[in-house]
């Protein structure tokens, strides 16, 4: 009888390959893990073969097991996979109507990105949200219906990150069982995050990314000084960043919602959605020069383009083109909330009275200010906080109906498109040695054809346009306008997607 000979594990191999004395450092590591532990087995042998695997690239780049192990320390994973998931969190004002307004291939996800000078170390990356989310308690949950409401219950389990092989923003299944959030992905130098909105807002997602990649270039050895957007992953998570802030107003205001419906895109809508990414990065000193030959706002020079843009994009002849514009309420309130803190104003113009950058730009930043105000932000927080106070004491199958009413008068109909500035990322300074810029991605719109955001990092100002038709007129009035203002543009993003064919990250 012929007796194969068994295979040994490449981390067996790579323990024969260590003196004796690092094989005990690393035996002792691996039994220090399991006093952190109180997962099912197969969670727990999840997270050990990623420390195995970042243990071996350790290894394969010449770092020494001492090293390594400092890197990879235990007590970076505190109590957090020790102790039972006995947490929950209900759903701020704002984050409440999203699970109950969803439809079937659509959900409010979002997407933020940091592109890196080099490639993406999955090993490490791994390890980085491992250690992460322990810091954000609220993000390690799953989306639970209660008989009033749903709510975020915690859940325990190793978070795994993605190879990113699907399209941008794709919906995130919340209702099944143990089912996350958010999702971490990697391609090529890219780590992107992508968040169901009712879990938190663009300033909450910032935070947990940038805390996330100070993270991950630690584990390279990397030091840098504490900042504010960054949280330290072993603090120990305070109360007031779950707090529901809507009801911190003391207006009592009603600021109605309803608007009549606006004027869209004349584009046909595509049943694959995104239909097309696209980043257009400019300098942003170039850009804020611009927008200052005009005296206004970048902002407002972006609002100005984009209802020019639309105007051509459109074969209407009378109506109001209107753009939705999010604003994050912290910069009225100080708040460290990581939840939903944002609401938006309007900007809408008659499409008979959009007709040159001059004359469109006094009449955008009137509307702005107006739209943005604390006065104008306050009254629609009571609002959000009023509503939801009203069918508190309905059961949730009666406020499902009540809140699709509600996002059909407060939802994309009434707008044309939405821009979302994010602003410039405030971030620490070593980062600039390791990331070139930033992406900010909204999920595929419903009614809108096209929808637009604005992050600035490193002097880059990236204007992202995410797309639900093939009709590229809107897009190709952006860039001629911005070239006509003498704006040098590169162009990043997708090719268009195609139906029935596998996506090519080599387009995005």
């Amino acid at each position: 009888m012929i007796m194969r000979k068994r295979k040994v594990n490449e981390f067996t191999e790579y323990l024969n390959h260590l003196n004796a004395d690092d094989v005990q450092k690393v035996k002792a590591f691996m039994v220090n893990f399991k006093q952190h532990m109180n997962l099912p087995l197969s969670e727990e042998k999840k997270l050990r073969k990623d420390l195995k695997g970042a243990l071996m690239y350790y290894n394969a780049i010449g770092v020494s097991v001492t090293e390594a192990l400092r890197r990879l320390d235990n007590e970076n994973l505190g109590g957090f996979y020790a102790r039972p998931p006995l947490l929950y969190y209900a759903l701020d004002d704002a984050a409440k109507i999203y699970p109950l307004s969803m439809k079937h291939g659509f959900q409010a996800v979002f997407r933020l990105s940091a592109n890196l000078y080099d490639e993406v170390v999955p090993q490490l990356l791994q390890i980085a949200l491992t250690f992460t989310i322990k810091r954000f308690p609220r993000f390690a949950t799953t989306l639970k219906k209660g008989f009033f409401w749903h709510y975020l219950d915690a859940n325990k389990q190793r978070y795994g990150i993605e190879k990113e092989e699907h399209l941008p923003c794709r919906p995130i299944k919340v209702a099944t069982t143990g089912s996350k959030s958010f999702r971490v992905l990697y391609y090529k130098n890219r780590i992107s995050v992508e968040f169901f909105h009712s879990l938190t807002d663009g300033k909450g997602g910032i935070v947990f990314l940038q805390t996330l990649l100070d993270t991950y270039l630690r584990l390279f050895g990397v030091e840098g000084h504490k900042h504010p957007s960054v949280l330290d992953i072993n603090a120990a998570p305070l109360p007031e960043e779950d707090a529901n802030e809507f009801k911190r107003t003391t207006v009592t205001k009603r600021s109605g919602f309803k608007e009549k419906r606006a004027l869209q895109m004349s584009g046909k809508i595509e049943s694959i959605r995104p239909t097309q990414i696209l980043h257009f990065r400019l300098d942003a000193k170039e850009l804020a020069k611009t927008a200052k030959s005009y005296d206004v706002t970048i902002t407002t020079y972006v609002l100005a383009l984009i209802l020019l843009a639309s105007r051509f994009a459109t074969d209407a002849k009378e109506g109001d083109i209107a753009i939705q514009v999010p604003v994050d309420l912290r910069k009225y309130y100080e708040s460290k909330t990581l939840a939903n803190f944002s609401l938006y104003g309007g900007i809408r113009i008659p499409i008979t009275s959009i007709t040159t950058m001059e004359q469109l730009l006094p009449l955008v930043k009137e509307q702005l200010v107006t739209a943005t105000s604390l006065e104008k932000m306050s009254e629609m927080m009571y609002s959000a906080h009023r509503m939801n106070k009203d069918v508190r004491g309905f059961p949730l199958f009666l406020k499902s109906p009540i809140a699709k009413l509600a996002y059909g008068l407060m939802g994309e109909a009434i707008f044309t498109t939405t821009l979302s500035n994010l602003g410039v990322v405030s971030a620490p300074d070593y980062f600039s040695d390791y990331i070139e810029s930033y992406d900010f991605v909204l999920g595929p719109p419903e009614v809108n054809r096209a929808a637009l955001t604005l992050i600035t990092y490193n002097n880059i100002a990236t204007l992202t346009i995410t797309k639900s038709t093939k009709d590229p007129s809107f897009e190709e009035e952006i860039h001629r306008l911005l070239t006509k203002d003498g704006l040098d543009i590169t162009i990043e993003g997708s090719a268009v997607y195609e139906r029935k064919s596998r996506v090519s990250r080599k387009k995005y």
